[in-house]
């Protein structure tokens, strides 16, 4: 083979990939099965699609080897095919705030409105969590939390934060991540903690950056 052909089709075969990866919904996909494998209804739902479109996506995602899928039952669950399409959408999303202004103007705005502008970097929750005043909420559904999650964290879904809130001690200083700088749960659950008093901050990144960082975690066998 000559090295241009060599070098044409090495090139054309990436490219397929990332454009496997170019749309907006595809990459919400990538995202929430970063936290683990979901059923087309469940992506769907999440990812507030139809199940025909979610449907859709997930087959141009499989076509470039980019999730597989597993059959139980009348049930097709899919999943990243290597933790590298959770880290590659991780680097993309880091190019993404390194160089769009508007993609830094976007998170700051909404936060602003939320209270929730004043984010801790992983390191610093790391260095924090030696103190018994600090509890690190997993704001997530059980069963993410459940999959995986950093180590000591309690887990209180958003759903189930107001009705639990009263239970929790005021004296405490509260960090609450979810699954990532996109995902709007512990924005939400810190400016439910801040409006009934609490010293809240949210975690600026998510669990699978966590992860991906080699940090603690634990998992919960089912």
């Amino acid at each position: 083979m000559e090295k241009r052909i060599f070098k044409d089709k090495a090139y054309s075969l990436l490219a397929a990939m990332i454009k496997a990866m170019a749309n907006p919904h595809r990459l919400e996909i990538v995202d929430l099965l970063g936290q683990g494998e979901r059923t087309v209804e469940e992506i769907a739902e999440e990812a507030n699609m139809s199940i025909a479109n979610t449907s859709q996506h997930l087959q141009v995602l499989k076509q470039a080897n980019l999730v597989e899928v597993r059959r139980e039952g009348n049930y097709i669950h899919y999943r990243l095919t290597h933790e590298e399409v959770s880290k590659s959408w991780q680097m993309l999303r880091e190019l993404g705030f390194s160089q769009l202004s508007e993609m830094e103007r976007l998170i700051r705005d909404f936060r602003e409105k939320r209270n929730s502008l004043e984010a801790l970097p992983m390191d610093e929750l790391l260095t924090r969590m030696r103190s018994r005043n600090l509890v690190v909420l997993d704001v997530r559904p059980a069963k993410e939390f459940n999959n995986g999650h950093i180590r000591g964290a309690i887990n209180i879904p958003l759903e189930g934060l107001a009705a639990k809130i009263n239970h929790l001690p005021k004296n405490k200083e509260y960090v609450a991540y979810c699954r990532g700088p996109f995902c709007v749960f512990a924005d939400e659950a810190v400016a439910l903690l801040t409006k009934r008093g609490f010293k809240a901050k949210r975690l600026m990144e998510g669990f699978p950056d966590w992860k991906m960082k080699g940090l603690p975690v634990e998992t919960i066998e089912s």
